[in-house]
């Protein structure tokens, strides 16, 4: 008998963030490990009408990739899987990982070539109606330092939720963020400012990420001025840089440190032009999660954080300001907690959010 978590979190998926109707062509992805939640995924589009296909990663299979491409190889466009992609409705992505760490002794140089080989296909599916959420496996459970059993529970506790109720506060600080020109965001080794005066923010609850729980914007491109050191590793194809710190001038990263794994931060930060570029500033809201797991997905979601992507700054975010918006096949998260190191987060000069929680009425 299935989990009726799981027959709840597949409802989420196909009915609230996907929308799958009759005649969609809807692919879903994943690993193995997630075949539970993929077969409640499949059930409910044929019963919606849609036509789905599943495509499964065998464990090891990309290790091996990257392990043996060539230059050529990494090279090679596939023209047919753009093809599939400009045919697809829906792209649904199921992380299920057996190993979290397994590309960490690969060639960071090889993996950065085939994201940006690879990235108007990328560029495609972002188009498209598209969600990402993970499965609870024993991988991820010993990342976030739980057995399987408590990370089921978080899990699903934090993706399962009612979806009105949390859009509800979302918007309201949508809505703030919206009216804002200027953020800057004082801390322990931080005082960073920057413009997001004519971008979008955006505060959608589980129509792209699963779990959900922030409002996102665009900074302009060449806007950030001053310094930032985050407070988690931020973890990047199985390789976790810690104490990343950055400084920017004229919007530019112009110095970059880490105390761990500085060779792979680089070799993303060098993959083009625009990956030393602020993409992304995002504030956590889910109040579901409150501990570091070592999972993007979870971890820039959590209530009393700021996140800063590198890269590519969403298309929807830049949509009445793309002159200043930044594009890169990178697109890298990385997450400062504030209810650990306090610090503030101002909105054109006024105290908004101070050691993690707002002193504005939301």
């Amino acid at each position: 008998m299935v989990d009726s978590r799981i027959t709840k979190l597949a409802q989420l998926l196909v009915y609230h963030s996907t929308k799958v109707k009759k005649g969609d062509k809807v692919i879903i992805s994943s690993d193995v490990l997630a075949e539970p939640l993929i077969k409640e995924i499949y059930k409910l589009c044929m019963q919606q009408g849609a036509f789905p296909t599943v495509k499964i990663i065998l464990p090891g299979l990309n290790y091996l990739y990257y392990k043996y491409a060539q230059d050529h190889q990494l090279k090679y466009y596939p023209k047919l899987t753009e093809e599939e992609a400009r045919e697809t409705d829906v792209f649904i992505s199921i992380g299920a990982d057996y190993n979290t760490r397994e590309f960490t002794n690969l060639d960071h140089k090889k993996m950065a070539l085939r994201t940006k080989t690879m990235d108007p296909i990328s560029k495609i599916r972002l188009t498209k109606r598209w969600v990402g959420v993970d499965f609870p496996t024993q991988a991820l459970a010993q990342d976030a330092g739980m057995s399987l059993d408590e990370y089921q529970d978080f899990l699903y506790g934090a993706t399962n939720q009612d979806p009105k109720q949390m859009i509800k506060r979302l918007n309201a600080l949508q809505a703030v963020v919206n009216k804002t020109k200027k953020v800057r965001i004082v801390g322990k080794e931080t005082d960073l400012t920057f413009s997001i005066n004519g971008m979008t923010a955006r505060s959608e609850y589980a129509t792209h990420n699963v779990p959900d729980g922030e409002v996102f914007t665009a900074p302009e491109k060449f806007s950030a001025q001053g310094h930032i050191k985050f407070t988690y590793p931020a973890i990047r194809a199985g390789n976790e840089v810690e104490g990343i710190r950055l400084e920017f001038s004229k919007g530019k990263i112009v110095k970059a440190t880490a105390e761990k794994n500085e060779k792979f931060l680089t070799a993303m930060l060098d993959m083009d032009d625009g990956a030393k570029y602020l993409g992304e500033f995002g504030i956590g809201m889910n109040p579901m999660i409150t501990v570091f797991t070592k999972n993007l997905l979870f971890d820039e979601k959590i209530g009393g954080t700021i996140h800063l992507a590198i890269g590519m700054a969403y298309p929807e975010c830049i949509e009445k300001n793309k002159q200043n918006g930044n594009y890169s096949a990178l697109h890298w998260d990385i997450v400062k907690d504030f209810r650990k190191e306090g610090g503030e987060v101002y909105f054109d000069g006024k105290l908004v959010q101070k050691n993690g929680k707002w002193v504005i009425k939301l």
